[in-house]
């Protein structure tokens, strides 16, 4: 089976907010990669990227087995998306043992997709359960249509279908910008930061440097642009902009403070509305309704004294 490859493993105005608080940041203007298990010191720059493997309690079903579990019972990979963003699932193994020892699972997916591992494997306790990402890509040229994905003990197995169709056929929830080309104006290198991320659906901080979020790569100069291309002209009125937001890296001290959301008409960018002074890790901006071709994030500062723009996710209906 193929894996996939290192870029895989190694991118009128009206304003109303609505506040949750935001995450992460960085302060040397060359920070080093984020360890996965390590814990970020006081001085550092960036919070550590999720770990790749995850043991935690369980419930444990008596049966004495090894059993195989996912985080859906299903899988969307879209078609000629950016290969920096694959489509993600969470997969793991509980253990209904009596000794504790070594859970190992086989990952196995139907060609020509590719998955980041063909292995899940951790020590493991009685009635605990590990988890992990992990990332199935479509090559271009795929068909449409469902695939398998397997998870394989010795004794149980447990598949997953991987349903392949255009951007423009997926279950969008009215979010026209899901999926679609995303442009910006930098991309920070030392750890997994794609723009593509702003638009695959995850609002969540917790995938922060390991391929949920974009992070800017020109430390305290603005203004920074992320943009998304809608697939053709789209009537909208409304922007809402996820930025860095946890409990340990709150958005009133690393996301983004100021920014315009733009439209493009008639290959014209439009300001239709303007955010200044958040702390919010969640903004939702309204506007009258508009046909565009495309959105645009202008950043213009973000919260604390060493900042880049650091956006988890843009969406627009």
């Amino acid at each position: 089976m193929r894996h996939l490859t290192a870029a895989l493993a190694a991118t009128a105005v009206l304003v109303t907010t609505a506040a949750t608080p935001a995450t992460a940041g960085q302060a040397a203007a060359t920070p080093a990669p984020p360890s996965p298990a390590s814990v970020l010191p006081s001085s550092a720059s960036e919070p550590p990227s999720s770990v790749s493997v995850k043991v935690r309690p369980g419930t444990s079903k008596g049966t004495g087995a090894l059993t195989p579990i996912a985080g859906a019972d299903r899988l969307v990979a879209p078609l000629g998306v950016d290969p920096a963003c694959p489509a993600r699932i969470d997969i793991g193994l509980r253990s209904d043992a009596k000794k504790a020892g070594y859970a190992t699972a086989a990952v196995e997916v139907d060609p020509p997709l590719t998955a980041s591992r063909a292995m899940l494997t951790s020590y493991l306790p009685p009635g605990y359960e590990l988890s992990a990402k992990l990332l199935v890509a479509v090559p271009p040229g795929t068909a449409e249509g469902t695939y398998g994905l397997r998870l394989r003990t010795s004794t149980r197995s447990l598949e997953v279908p991987v349903e392949v169709m255009p951007v423009d056929r997926l279950d969008n929830g009215g979010n026209v910008a899901l999926r679609r080309p995303v442009t910006a104006s930098s991309q920070h290198t030392n750890a997994n930061y794609p723009p593509c991320s702003v638009a695959d659906g995850d609002r969540s901080s917790n995938g922060w440097a390991g391929g949920n979020g974009w992070n800017d790569a020109t430390a305290r100069s603005f203004p920074d642009t992320v943009a998304i291309a809608l697939g053709g002209a789209r009537q909208i009125s409304r922007v809402d902009l996820y930025t860095l937001d946890t409990e340990r890296y709150p958005a009133y001290r690393y996301g983004v403070r100021d920014w315009d959301v733009q439209v493009q008409v008639g290959g014209q960018w439009q300001t239709v509305a303007q955010v200044r002074g958040n702390t919010a890790g969640n903004v939702r901006s309204d506007f009258a309704p508009v046909t565009a071709d495309a959105v645009r994030v202008v950043v213009l500062a973000s919260n604390g004294a060493n900042d880049y723009t650091r956006i988890i996710e843009v969406e627009v209906r």
